[in-house]
């Protein structure tokens, strides 16, 4: 099936509010295996509105319009999507109901009533984080009309609990993927590595970048759930077989979340002291759930007095070899150990920029340390030779420092090859 998303709101055609609901709804309908071809926004304006409509009933079997359904007279949606497709509107008795409930009122006005008038014969997709309700029908050419709420808290549980299940039905197969996680390679070199993998139909191979990292996503379609993971499986293990410790795991949520379980499972403990990072790593760490069991203590130490009096960085060291060292990285992961009795201990020291390079030690100059009390690795990050934000830098050291105690963990070589 073809689908394409419609984007409904001036607000978002300005570029007032960013439009997080096509992503929600592209990701998906990615997961359930329907093409995405087309995703366009359009303003509260009826005649634009219409002519979108209408363009997309013509060239997809499935159309997802996000917005303009609340009590305003600019949520036109509705009305609009509903002539489009030959349909009427009525009332929809349970949803005034649930509208009544939400406002805790026998009437409500005649706004808020219009937000249960739905195209007959719809299915209705409950809100349970707001008023308007959602709704799919067909149009008369046999397209499917899905329309959702704008708000994201509304739009994203409706889509998870309602909508995606109701695809799912309307699906001859069940479409499964898996996403491969992978730190230390990139997209390019990735994708050139499974180049022989890419041309297969079932299961398919796609890869994705994201922020310092990439990953493979391998998809497969079958009868039931079951068949189509016995036909993602093989590809799975090739990939690791040919990536190897760069995989760091299958359906994964982030690095972060791995290594907090791989400490819980392990009974370790872990503490960071950062500078150029800025606590980005503890607040990483301390996002996942259960985190508190495994993570001891995070310091930021920018000053090179904070290194020497919370860490026991040594001053010939700072005087010798500079902050931003690999020497100094070394002594801040052995010093933290030290400070919070931990099983493994991370320090971090560089030049996250914009400004602040010199010839010798550039912006994007980064050493990260692990110790375990007795042997300490460090990495060194270099500049990639493009100028990179701040943000960047940060994000990247701290993906880094999660690897390297990923790799500890798993009896991996702690500095990659």
């Amino acid at each position: 099936m073809n689908a394409e998303i419609i984007s409904v709101g001036t607000e978002l055609l300005l570029g007032a509010v960013v439009n997080t609901d096509a992503a929600l709804v592209a990701r998906a309908l990615s997961g359930l295996g329907i093409n995405l071809l087309h995703t366009c926004v359009v303003g509260d304006n009826p005649q634009r509105l219409k002519e979108a409509i209408e363009t997309g009933l013509s060239r997809s079997g499935l159309l997802v319009m996000t917005g303009g359904l609340g009590p305003t007279t600019d949520d036109l949606t509705k009305e609009t999507a509903a002539a489009a497709a030959g349909k009427k509107l009525c009332l929809h008795q349970p949803s005034l109901e649930r509208i009544q409930s939400y406002f805790n009122e026998k009437q409500v006005s005649k706004n808020q009533e219009k937000q249960a008038w739905l195209p007959e014969g719809c299915h209705v997709l409950q809100n349970d984080n707001g008023t308007a309700p959602g709704c799919a029908f067909q149009a008369e050419n046999g397209s499917t009309i899905l329309m959702l709420p704008g708000p994201p808290s509304e739009l994203e549980p409706m889509l998870l609990h309602y909508a995606v299940p109701y695809l799912k039905q309307r699906q001859e197969f069940t479409i499964v993927s898996h996403n491969v996680r992978i730190y230390g390679r990139g997209e390019a070199p990735v994708a050139q590595m499974m180049d022989d993998l890419m041309n297969g139909e079932n299961p398919t191979l796609a890869p994705y970048a994201n922020e310092g990292e990439c990953y493979l996503r391998v998809t497969a379609k079958a009868p039931t759930q079951r068949e189509a993971d016995a036909l993602c499986q093989p590809l799975i293990e090739e990939i690791q077989n040919r990536l190897g410790g760069f995989v760091y795991g299958v359906d994964v949520d982030s690095l972060e979340a791995l290594v907090v379980q791989l400490l819980a499972g392990q009974g370790k403990t872990l503490a960071t002291a950062e500078s150029c990072t800025g606590g980005l790593l503890s607040k990483r760490l301390t996002d996942v759930a259960g985190s508190s069991q495994v993570f001891h203590m995070g310091v930021v130490t920018y000053a090179n007095q904070a290194k020497e009096q919370l860490l026991g960085v040594p001053r010939q060291v700072l005087e010798a070899h500079g902050a931003v060292s690999p020497e100094t990285a070394r002594a801040m992961a052995q010093g933290i150990v030290r400070a919070s009795g931990s099983h493994l201990g991370i320090g971090i020291t560089g030049i996250a920029g914009p400004q602040g390079g010199t010839a010798e030690k550039p912006v994007g100059l980064i050493y990260i340390a692990l110790s375990d009390g007795k042997d300490t690795w460090v990495v060194k990050r270099s500049p990639i030779g493009r100028t990179k934000s701040r943000d960047w830098h940060r994000h990247c050291a701290a993906s880094q420092a999660l690897d390297m105690v990923r790799r500890y963990l798993t009896g991996l070589p702690v500095v990659a090859e």
